[in-house]
C-alpha cells in the first residue's frame, strides 16, 4: 500500500471514530442517524477505505455500549457495506448497500439488546442510514469527484 493511500485510510478510520463518538447520543441505538456512515460512500472511489471503515467501526463500536456483538458483527456488516459499496456501478448507487445492510443487519441484534421489535428498528436505522449515505454521503462523495481530490481507482 502506498504511503498517500495508508494515510488516507488512517485519516478516514479516524474521523470515522471521531464523528461516532463525538456525536454519541445519536450514534448508537435502535434510532440512530450515524453521521460517520457518510464516509461510507468513499469505497467508491478507492478500495483503500473499506478496511479503513472497518477498523474505524470497530473503534466506534467499542463505545456504543452492545459489547462484542456490535464490535465484531456490527462492524463485519460496515466491511461487508463497504466491499459492496466499491463493487457499485456508479455513484448514485454506492450508498446503498451502507442503506440495505445496516438496516437490517444492525437491527437483527440492536433490536433485542434494546428490547424493541425488529421491524420498527429497521426503519429508523434506515431513515438514519438514508440521512448519512445519501443526504451527507452522496454530496460528499460528488464533491470530492469534482475537485479532483480523490479520483476513481
Amino acid at each position: 500500500m502506498k504511503t498517500k493511500n495508508m494515510v488516507l485510510a488512517g485519516v478516514v478510520a479516524a474521523l470515522y471514530v471521531a464523528l461516532t463518538v463525538i456525536l454519541q447520543p445519536i450514534s448508537y441505538g435502535p434510532m440512530q442517524v450515524r453521521v460517520s456512515e457518510a464516509l461510507t460512500v468513499l469505497p467508491f472511489l478507492n478500495p483503500v477505505f473499506v478496511p479503513a471503515l472497518y477498523v474505524g467501526a470497530i473503534l466506534a463500536n467499542i463505545f456504543g455500549g452492545f459489547g462484542a456483538i456490535d464490535i465484531f458483527l456490527g462492524s463485519a456488516l460496515t466491511l461487508l457495506a463497504a466491499y459492496l459499496t466499491y463493487k457499485m456501478p456508479n455513484k448514485y448507487l454506492a450508498p446503498l448497500p451502507p442503506v440495505i445492510v445496516n438496516s437490517f443487519g444492525v437491527s437483527a441484534y440492536v433490536a433485542p439488546l434494546a428490547n424493541v421489535p425488529y421491524w420498527p428498528t429497521v426503519f429508523w436505522i434506515g431513515i438514519g442510514e438514508l440521512i448519512a449515505c445519501y443526504i451527507l454521503g452522496l454530496p460528499l462523495l460528488i464533491i470530492l469527484e469534482k475537485r479532483g481530490i480523490l479520483q476513481k481507482k
